[in-house]
């Protein structure tokens, strides 16, 4: 992780200085939000913050002469963001990619760390002059946000999640009111007509059922399969980032948990503020060294009537370093 602006050193240090640096840094989290819906990346999104702020700050003499310093950032922001998707390939999450496993075994084939959708943690949108939906933040949200041109992506996110205006919005990216207006039209008909499985399987209960998650964790921790299987639709599915396989249906399921046993057997959860305060926990794994548990994956929920949709198991320990997680247990 690159430094903070507060760590960069600077010369000429007045009120006016500390209001600047004050200001972006008062902008981090949103600004955080916005990269990591353009991005798909929660370490992207930071390093892009990062990058925007520290450019922000190296021309501060032409911060002082915007009419607006918010859209100027954000300009920054999403010129940094353009430059990095420039030659990136679409983030993912399994589902979207391949067909769930014909045959259940132990997870090998990877994709690198590039090519997937990853939760952030709960600090994303927390400032209240924000006023965004959860549902923006959902992961099938973001997997369908990385369908659309870069351009167009951000044009959406300020207008359909940040609620800003045409006008402002064209400010922010110089473009004209009516490219704008284009950019949204064909944006949300991108959007409408795509068909990802993620998207089906997404939780559809507003209300976080906490005798459901309560359920989870006891079995998980116990490793009580049967226990674990009775708390899925009968078409519940898993999934496991970086590793291509994913798994649906009761009796993969099954199959999954027994092959997995020996390495999750003895984890224990903690839970943790996932994309929009969804449902989910931390998983440490028994590191064999003096009962030592040592990080493995965030686990996300996906609940729909009254029942577990889908588990995401993001396995990445720089997740644990970014969630600001202990490195053991």
């Amino acid at each position: 992780m690159k430094e903070r602006l507060s760590e960069v050193n600077y010369n000429h240090e007045t009120d006016e200085t500390h209001e600047i640096l004050n200001g972006l840094e008062d902008m981090r989290s949103e600004l955080i939000g916005y990269c990591y819906r353009m991005m798909g990346s929660i370490f992207e999104a930071e390093d892009a913050v990062q990058d925007t702020i520290i450019r922000a700050w190296k021309h501060q003499e032409q911060m002082r002469q915007q009419a607006s310093l918010r859209a100027w950032v954000y300009r920054i922001a999403t010129n940094v963001c353009l430059d990095r998707l420039r030659s990136a390939k679409r983030r993912a999450l399994p589902m979207d990619l391949s067909e769930p496993a014909a045959v259940v075994t132990e997870p090998r084939e990877s994709l690198p760390q590039h090519s997937w959708i990853w939760p952030a943690p709960g600090y994303v949108d927390d400032p209240g002059n924000i006023l965004v939906s959860r549902e923006t933040l959902r992961l099938s949200f973001i997997a369908l946000l990385q369908l659309l041109p870069p351009r167009q992506r951000a044009v959406l996110i300020l207008q359909e999640v940040f609620r800003w205006s045409a006008a402002e919005t064209a400010g922010a990216l110089e473009m004209t009111v009516a490219a704008v207006n284009s950019a949204v039209q064909r944006a949300r008909a991108t959007m409408a007509k795509a068909q990802l499985r993620s998207e089906a399987l997404q939780a559809d209960d507003d209300e976080v059922d906490e005798g459901l998650i309560t359920l989870y964790v006891e079995a998980f921790e116990q490793y009580n399969i049967n226990a674990l299987l009775a708390l899925f639709q009968e078409n519940g599915s898993l999934s496991m980032p970086p590793f291509t396989m994913w798994v649906q249906g009761g009796a993969n399921l099954a199959a999954f948990y027994q092959i997995t046993r020996s390495h999750c057997v003895g984890s224990r959860m903690m839970p943790v503020r996932v994309n929009g305060n969804r449902p989910a926990f931390a998983q440490y794994v028994p590191s064999g060294e003096d009962g030592l548990l040592v990080p493995w994956a965030i686990h996300v929920l996906e609940l729909s009537g009254g029942k577990i949709a889908h588990v995401h198991h993001f396995i990445d320990a720089e997740l644990f370093i970014c969630f600001g997680l202990p490195e053991h247990r």
